[in-house]
């Protein structure tokens, strides 16, 4: 069938490739906002925020900048200019098409169904965490990796269960390449703010690549199924702290530097530990 001389296929095929750019879109920002908040949102300083400010007095967010400025110093950030312009086109992206989605998957999807989504990739991510568990010689906690993928993938019905975690010792442990190469000495090297992808350093965007090749959902094909596939994942886990960002900003002076800040002292502390 032609329309207009345009095989039907065509246009079917046409189409399919810009849906597939507009999910891409979300997918990359939305990956960038979701390392963002799992490495940046402090647990102690967003729970002050949207408790009002209780938790802290005005010496106390004096003392902790402070001490995130001292930390964050020792990363230097050459690129402000840039990293400044990419925050700002970042922001109103998380504004205007991250937020929406992630609240109309809310109002869509009850959450049990989110939860078990969440699970779902999170056990399909094992790779991941187990391999970079081996490369910094962490053998024990490559071994409860090993166990939670084996016990959520049968208990658990394919990972959308996690019965592993409510057993004894076998917590989920957060490793990935840019830790693993903080661990082999590699310094973080200059502070940046990707486009669509977030803050990071020179070892972490090294990083982020390394982990690509060790997630599954990366040999899907077609492409565009990969595409939807990370965007689903990420819009599904935004769902979870919606109103966080915007309580991080209202509550920052420069909400650049509290990010920039924030981020390397969390990451310090991760390769840390």
């Amino acid at each position: 069938m032609r329309f207009m001389g345009v095989s039907k296929k065509a246009v079917g095929a046409g189409v399919l490739r810009t849906a597939a750019l507009l999910l891409a879109i979300v997918a990359l920002f939305t990956g960038g906002c979701a390392t963002s908040n799992s490495r940046v949102s402090s647990p102690a300083i967003v729970g002050t925020v949207e408790n009002g400010g209780d938790g802290f007095e005005d010496d106390d967010f004096a003392l902790l900048e402070d001490e995130l400025d001292e930390q964050a110093a020792q990363v230097s950030d050459p690129l402000e200019s840039f990293n400044r312009l990419m925050y700002g086109v970042n922001d109103a992206l998380y504004t205007w098409v991250l937020e929406p989605v992630a609240g109309t998957w809310v109002a869509v999807i009850p959450e049990p169904v989110r939860e078990g989504v969440g699970n779902f990739f999170g056990n399909l991510t094992t790779p991941v965490r187990y391999a970079n568990c081996l490369l910094q010689g962490k053998g024990e906690s490559a071994d409860i990796e090993l166990r939670r993928f084996f016990i959520n993938t049968t208990e658990g019905i394919l990972g959308f269960g996690d019965p592993a975690s409510e057993k004894p010792g076998l917590d989920r442990v957060y490793e990935d390449f840019g830790q693993t190469l903080g661990a082999w000495g590699v310094d973080p090297g200059f502070y940046i703010v990707l486009p669509l992808f977030g803050p990071s350093t020179a070892r972490d965007s090294v990083g982020m690549v390394g982990d690509w090749f060790l997630n599954p959902v990366r040999y899907v094909n077609p492409d565009e199924a990969v595409i939807a596939i990370s965007a689903g994942k990420i819009i599904n886990k935004r769902s979870f702290n919606l109103g966080e960002y915007e309580s991080f900003k209202s509550s920052s002076l420069d909400p650049y530097v509290a990010m920039r800040d924030i981020y390397l002292q969390y990451r310090k502390k991760q390769v840390q530990e």
